[in-house]
């Protein structure tokens, strides 16, 4: 908990003071915290997705951004995830009900064989933080589940992961089935995790590798940032 916790009145404060209250108990992980904040800003009439961006989003942005510096680690990360997540699991349903517009999709899981999964949380986590929908489909996934939540969700980004030099190969076989399938062009494919590099990312076709949480989300909005000038030329 906060040390001046007793000082703090959320009633008292202007939005502004509350926004960045709000990005400093993010970036402490103070779950509960971030719940009072996002009520009380919403009961000022702010709007859900200007509450999303302009706290929950610009916080973590500051996390990935010292987390990709190194003065950040996992478990900080992970903390300030979680909080984020409880902001989150107030806003999603009224993000929902205004239709507010999400930077794209993403289907997310670690490939068949491999059952390690905290980059790959910590990945899902940040890209959530950042405006994506995620769909977390877990750990040892094969083609036909990647394939499946494709079908169903339609997602702008795939995200693999692994953590083992065996099954990094699987990969090469889900982006080979994307190629069968025609749809390798439609979705950009970022692959992570321990043992990966550029040039194997490079080799089985994948779009980008991505060393960690903080550069997925960069790489990410980059790719976005490109597929919606191509839909709009």
């Amino acid at each position: 908990m906060s040390d001046n916790e007793e000082e703090i009145v959320l009633e008292e404060m202007s939005i502004e003071e509350i926004l960045e209250l709000m990005m400093e108990d993010l970036y402490d992980g103070y779950a509960e915290e971030i719940e009072a904040e996002v009520h009380e800003l919403l009961s000022r009439d702010m709007t859900p997705y200007d509450i999303l961006t302009k706290g929950l989003v610009a916080g973590m942005d500051i996390v990935g951004a010292d987390f990709r510096d190194g003065i950040l680690f996992v478990p900080e990360v992970l903390m300030a995830a979680k909080a984020m997540k409880a902001g989150m699991a107030i806003l999603r349903p009224l993000l929902a009900e205004t239709g507010a517009e999400q930077i794209g999709t993403m289907v997310i899981g670690t490939v068949k064989g491999d059952i390690h999964d905290i980059g790959k949380n910590l990945v899902g986590m940040m890209m959530e933080g950042a405006g994506f929908q995620v769909i977390d489909l877990g750990i040892n996934n094969d083609v036909d589940k990647y394939l499946g939540a494709i079908d169903e969700y339609n997602p702008d980004i795939l995200g693999m992961s692994a953590l083992l030099t065996t099954t990094m190969p699987y990969m090469r076989v889900v982006i080979k089935a994307l190629k069968d399938k025609g749809i390798r062009n439609d979705i950009i494919v970022l692959v992570g995790g321990a043992p990966l590099n550029e040039a194997f990312a490079e080799d089985i076709e994948a779009d980008a590798y991505c060393r960690d949480a903080a550069v997925a989300v960069e790489t990410a909005k980059k790719f976005m940032q490109i597929k919606r000038a191509k839909a709009r030329a």
